[in-house]
């Protein structure tokens, strides 16, 4: 709902966007190291076309990227795991894996979380079908996530104050079994993809692991013994440095380099298609 008076304009946001102002807030006591990386996705994204066109599947690139970094994360599940007390570690064998719809309510677009359960295990195809199917889902603005009812404590988080708002993100997060449960272990934002932008995305996040997508642009790469101009992905990754050391980072973002770059899942790929 908008007001206009004097000369500009008042304007009622939708309340799904107070879990933003929250999740900024808690962002602040992780220890996260940020990794601001290119892959050149030449390769994956002519095996894509080929599968539309050849194979008549319906692959988005997102669908396939989320795919690679689900298979990816579940050789190095410790890179998602979450802290749990002083001194343990839960790793969770799956990889569900939060992103976020656009959803028409009351006129304006409004993000919803949806969780991509066992990311790992689904074809790039599969996970295309789901978000697809999420976007033309009927959306009431009594829910906080796609695929999940929303009990009585949550519809109440919104009405809340600030402060107890965060305590109870807080507390939330001290029970890695129930985070689980309700937004997965990893997130993955590809607001950056809009537009032609060359550079990266610092995102926010509560997640132990954090992808932010940014736009892939042309530039010269090095192909063998070659230089080529490819198509180059920005990413950023968020991985959290209380749950994993430097060493397990490093192999598990040079894995992701590999995979991206091979376009495993599509083709004859690693994945299971």
């Amino acid at each position: 709902m908008a007001m206009q008076n004097r000369g500009y304009n008042t304007i009622e946001f939708p309340r799904s966007r107070i879990a933003t102002f929250d999740i900024g807030a808690i962002s602040k006591t992780k220890h996260y190291v940020c990794a601001l990386l290119e892959f050149n996705v030449a390769n994956a994204r002519k095996k894509i076309k080929e599968a539309r066109k050849i194979r008549n599947e319906r692959i988005s690139f997102t669908g396939w990227l989320l795919k690679v970094i689900g298979e990816t994360i579940h050789q190095h599940k410790e890179v998602a795991a979450f802290l749990y007390g002083r001194r343990k570690l839960i790793i969770f064998d799956d990889v569900d894996i939060s992103i976020v719809v656009e959803k028409d309510l009351d006129g304006y677009k409004v993000p919803i979380p949806l969780v991509i359960r066992k990311a790992n295990e689904k074809s790039a195809a599969a996970i295309t079908a789901e978000i697809e199917n999420a976007k033309t889902e009927k959306f009431s603005g009594g829910r906080t996530v796609l695929n999940q009812k929303a009990n009585l404590l949550e519809r109440a988080y919104y009405i809340l104050p600030g402060a107890l708002r965060r305590l109870a993100w807080r507390s939330m997060l001290c029970h890695p079994r129930f985070v689980f449960r309700k937004m997965g272990n990893v997130v993955f934002t590809s607001v950056g993809m809009i537009g032609q932008i060359n550079g990266w995305f610092m995102q926010t996040s509560v997640h132990p692991l954090s992808f932010g997508i940014g736009s892939i642009t042309q530039k010269p790469v090095a192909v063998g013994t070659e230089i080529k101009i490819g198509e180059v992905l920005h990413m950023t990754v968020l991985i959290d440095h209380n749950v994993v050391d430097g060493a397990p980072m490093a192999r598990f973002v040079d894995s992701l380099t590999k995979n991206i770059e091979a376009g495993i899942g599509l083709q004859g790929g690693l994945g299971n298609e």
